[in-house]
């Protein structure tokens, strides 16, 4: 069995240990540009003990962001993006930019830009029509993440993580229930799948073997008619042997259609209508249980659908989902995971990683409240750190 606190490599970089911070949007980039604020927020969890912190969301185009506020990459981003690369190295740790596209989960009110899917359909984020997206935007957007690719080796990064998951563009392709396209991108499942490969391919060409490149795939939307694992099996396997992937990261859920199916545990209805303009303020109190769902929240829960993809596949994976203690940690080496990736844990103790070095048996203070997503609209942050009141009880 690996030990998740040595060094590991990750195509062709070698990390100092097992332990990835998950990219979780900081929402600190208001002018689309890094600032100090986001260099702190990474140099702390590297010095925290990570072995690689990822850098969330960057996007690939500018209508290619949730919103607004979003980094997307381009050659003004190079000189603060190489300040927050050189933070992260100086405490030891390696870094990774996730690339991607939205797609349908981008936010056309707030970016003022045309949002893409497979096919039309109608936004519940924008409350907007969502046009289907063409060849020519299809090939652009291939384009565009190579583009990004470069740009992030030219900034320093060790990685990127290509952003397959959450029914973002890629991610909308995969799904039965969102691409009902007639075309070599639509119907069965190797043409929903081509648009992953292609950008897989388009992204290795780009950066060579200069940096690692990993993907975060879906492997079940959590909705009716959506992505499931079955289907995920494949396109893992296609990708494991196109051989253009150093590592897949496993996550669930559909940020577009039921984003709580990812975290689990209590679902902040009160804190996310608090933070939205009116009208969707009182849409969400009155109707927010329905798209913001409670799922029960226990460690490694993503770790039974994530044991069948690796047992198809042969490439490094990484097991994201209720990692939080070294236990968790220990048991997804014992289950032939290569890595762990953690997100609200590190918000709540950007240490963490560090402290379990000295106490094997600590256990993580996150309390999986998830009051800290709807901070990603002012500045990510776990609300018991900040001093703010946490009402309620919140699941353990």
């Amino acid at each position: 069995m690996n030990d998740v606190l040595t060094p590991a490599r990750l195509g062709p970089i070698t990390l100092r240990n097992r332990v990835i911070k998950a990219a979780t949007f900081e929402g600190r980039t208001p002018h689309a540009l890094v600032t100090d604020d986001l260099i702190e927020f990474h140099r702390a969890v590297a010095a925290g003990g990570v072995g690689m912190t990822t850098v969330a969301y960057c996007a690939v185009a500018p209508e290619g962001r949730t919103q607004h506020g979003q980094l997307w990459m381009r050659p003004e981003a190079v000189p603060g993006l190489q300040r927050l690369t050189d933070a992260v190295h100086q405490e030891g740790a390696a870094v990774s930019a996730q690339i991607g596209h939205a797609g349908p989960v981008a936010n056309e009110k707030s970016t003022r830009l045309r949002a893409l899917a497979p096919s039309r359909m109608f936004s519940p984020l924008s409350m907007r029509p969502v046009q289907a997206a063409s060849i020519a935007d299809i090939r652009r957007i291939i384009g565009a993440h190579a583009h990004a690719a470069r740009i992030a080796v030219d900034a320093g990064f060790d990685a990127v993580e290509i952003h397959f998951g959450h029914n973002y563009f890629v991610s909308s392709f995969l799904s039965p229930r969102l691409n009902r396209r007639r075309d070599e991108y639509g119907g069965p499942l190797p043409n929903r799948a081509r648009l992953a490969r292609e950008i897989a391919e388009a992204v290795r060409i780009a950066v060579g073997d200069s940096i690692a490149v990993l993907a975060k795939l879906s492997m079940d939307d959590g909705v009716p008619g959506g992505f499931w694992l079955d289907e995920a099996i494949e396109v893992a396997q296609w990708l494991d042997a196109d051989g253009h992937l150093d590592a897949l990261e496993l996550t669930a859920g559909s940020s577009l259609l039921n984003p709580m199916y990812l975290f689990r545990g209590d679902a902040p209805v009160a804190e996310f209508a608090a933070v939205m303009p009116q009208p969707i303020r009182l849409g969400i109190r009155l109707g927010g249980r329905a798209f913001l769902k409670s799922y029960p929240y226990r460690d490694l829960y993503l770790l039974e659908q994530a044991k069948q993809v690796r047992a198809a596949v042969w490439m490094p994976l990484v097991l994201l989902g209720g990692v939080t203690d070294r236990a968790s940690m220990d048991t997804a080496m014992a289950e032939g995971f290569d890595f762990v990736a953690i997100a609200r844990a590190l918000l709540r103790e950007p240490h963490l990683i560090n402290r379990l070095k000295e106490e094997p048996a600590a256990q993580s203070l996150c309390i999986h409240c998830n009051k800290c997503m709807p901070t990603i609209f002012t500045r990510t942050r776990c609300v018991l750190n900040s001093g703010e009141r946490v009402d309620g009880n919140c699941t353990h």
